[in-house]
């Protein structure tokens, strides 16, 4: 037996994206998102409103950075997605965050949080909230790679958001090899 939930955002995984801008006078800013993923080969897009201060600052710098939130952060990451940067100038500073520039992008990358998306904007509707950014750059601090130069989940330890809970989960745990268990069945 199956219980219905109705047409509501549920699924499994919601990224629990932290997305960086910075405001017209230079300051960095931040807010948390789930609602988005990877939609082309260079592509990500996210479905957030216009009166977010962190959209009004893309829309004018045309860049951003997306961040994946990590479980040693979840506070930080989650108080920039409840508190809003039209009322709280300094919510970036006051979650704990320190910003350096993108090399790529007019948009910082947040220190904290070792794995981030460097995004130029492509395009964003109001109306139906989608934004798409290009990506131009992915970015990853070394304190969470492996001997070998590639991303050791349990170092970088991000986060999902569980919809039906309310909940951030760890993600971690391997359970299997990607384009090649299936061939057991061929």
């Amino acid at each position: 037996m199956r219980k219905n939930f109705g047409a509501k955002p549920l699924s499994y995984p919601q990224p629990v994206f932290i997305i960086a801008t910075y405001g017209e006078d230079g300051t960095p800013d931040a807010m948390n998102a789930a609602w988005g993923g990877i939609s082309e080969m260079n592509e990500i897009s996210m479905c957030l409103s216009a009166g977010h201060k962190t959209v009004k600052n893309i829309l004018k710098r045309r860049a951003f950075t997306v961040s994946m939130a990590d479980a040693d952060h979840v506070v930080a990451c989650d108080y920039v997605g409840i508190v809003s940067g039209n009322k709280v100038t300094d919510k970036f500073a006051k979650a704990g965050f320190h910003a350096t520039k993108s090399d790529f992008v007019d948009a910082p990358l947040i220190d904290e949080l070792a794995v981030a998306i460097e995004c130029k904007l492509k395009d964003y509707d109001p109306d139906t909230c989608i934004l798409r950014g290009e990506i131009v750059n992915v970015s990853v601090d070394e304190r969470v790679l492996d001997e070998n130069g590639k991303v050791n989940v349990a170092k970088a330890a991000p986060i999902i958001f569980d919809p039906f809970n309310n909940d951030y989960l760890r993600v971690g745990e391997k359970v299997g090899n990607a384009f090649s268990d299936g061939k057991q069945l061929k």
